[in-house]
């Protein structure tokens, strides 16, 4: 076994790398209240694995979205339970980024020079809510179904492209199949890598500039 790490020890410099993530100082008045970034992230992975999990029964059209929920939940070995902690951590997830948004505000985290840390944080916090209204469509039920029709509806306020933005969010003029395959490509593609192409940003800038100060 020491052979194999040594191999990759001389290649990758494992224990360099082990070091210099154990080592970094935490600040003492760090509390509690700084973790819920990491507890948003564990969620996200949750959310990731979960929703991977789900892909294999679920299917995205207008006809079959709800029954393949339906069976996901009845038929499916341990479908319920997949589902069940995808929808909670779901809500965690929010739950967490909102008051993370909250911490680090008050306590200065987007002052110099960490504009670019709460920049990016900003976008994930909208990509994060994204993923909730994009998901909450997916079952595509009475609930799920008036939700997109409503936020797609927004846009149509705004004037002179409102009309076109309506029409591009929904694929059609109304909600139909166009909608539920841009919703769920969304969820599933475009959002995750966008969230994690934002986290790569995050994290290391949070790594170099350090924690901000207490309350």
């Amino acid at each position: 076994m020491s052979k194999v790490y040594d191999w990759f020890e001389e290649r990758l410099e494992i224990q360099a790398i082990a070091d210099d993530i154990t080592s970094k100082y935490v600040p003492p008045h760090v509390n509690i209240f700084y973790c819920l970034g990491g507890i948003t992230l564990t969620c996200f992975l949750v959310q990731v694995a979960t929703g991977f999990a789900m892909t294999f029964y679920y299917r995205p059209t207008v006809t079959e979205a709800f029954a393949s929920v339906q069976y996901i939940m009845t038929e499916a070995n341990f479908g319920w339970l997949i589902r069940s902690v995808h929808r909670w951590s779901a809500s965690m997830m929010v739950l967490m980024m909102i008051l993370h948004v909250f911490r680090v505000y008050l306590t200065g985290g987007f002052k110099k020079p960490r504009e670019l840390t709460w920049v990016t944080g900003v976008v994930l916090a909208v990509l994060t809510a994204s993923f909730g209204v994009t998901g909450y469509s997916l079952p595509w039920d009475q609930i799920g179904y008036w939700a997109v029709k409503i936020v797609t509806g927004v846009p149509e306020a705004i004037p002179v492209i409102g009309s076109s933005l309506v029409e591009l969010l929904r694929g059609s003029a109304s909600v139909g199949q166009s909608t539920l395959t841009r919703f769920y490509s969304l969820h599933t593609f475009v959002l995750p890598l966008l969230t994690a192409v934002f986290m790569l940003m995050h994290f290391p800038m949070i790594r170099k500039q350090g924690i901000s100060g207490p309350l």
